[in-house]
Order: structure tokens, then C-alpha cells, then sequence
């Protein structure tokens, strides 16, 4: 078992970089997954973390995570603003807000 959970950093690193490639992406919906594959490998760092305690690594992904979610939450409330209440959709929703 602690093998299993030492060879987790793998997995979790190569989530990290397909987040990484996935929000690099001129696409909104592969955008807005990267925020979702993002927060899977916050899981999976806080996991491998918690196993080798390492407490710094645990906090930075908690605070990543809370990014994460913020930006997965400000791409819904975005994509909700470019429709209109006919229904059909703007092509450009204004500038963003933080």
C-alpha cells in the first residue's frame, strides 16, 4: 500500500500537466475543463501529501484548489451573461470582472 501511494506523485504530476496544456488552449470548453482536471490533481497531490507529510505542499493545494474553483465558478457565471434572455448568445460578453 505505501508503494501505491508513493507511486501516486506520477499520476498526479501528469494530471497536473494535461491541466496545464488543457487551459493553454484557445477553446473555452477545454478551458474550462483544465480548471476541473486541475482541481483532480489537487486531490491527488493533498492525498500523496498527506502520506509524506508534506504540509507546505498541502496548504499550496488547498489554496490552488481555491483558484480552481473560482475559475471554474467565473466561467459559468460568464457563460450564463452571453445569453441573452431571447435566448440566443452574444459573441462577445463584455470585459471581465474580477
Amino acid at each position: 500500500m505505501e508503494n501505491a501511494i508513493n507511486l501516486l506523485q506520477w499520476p498526479a504530476m501528469a494530471v497536473t500537466v494535461a491541466g496545464a496544456w488543457l487551459v493553454a488552449s484557445q477553446s473555452k470548453r477545454k478551458r474550462n475543463i483544465a480548471f476541473w482536471v486541475f482541481i483532480v490533481s489537487n486531490v491527488l497531490w493533498i492525498f500523496w501529501g498527506l502520506h509524506d507529510h508534506a504540509y507546505a505542499l498541502i496548504f499550496l493545494q488547498l489554496c490552488l484548489a481555491g483558484t480552481n474553483i473560482r475559475g471554474t465558478l467565473k466561467n459559468h457565471v460568464n457563460r450564463a451573461r452571453t445569453v441573452r434572455q431571447d435566448g440566443t448568445s452574444r459573441s462577445d460578453p463584455g470585459p471581465e470582472r474580477d
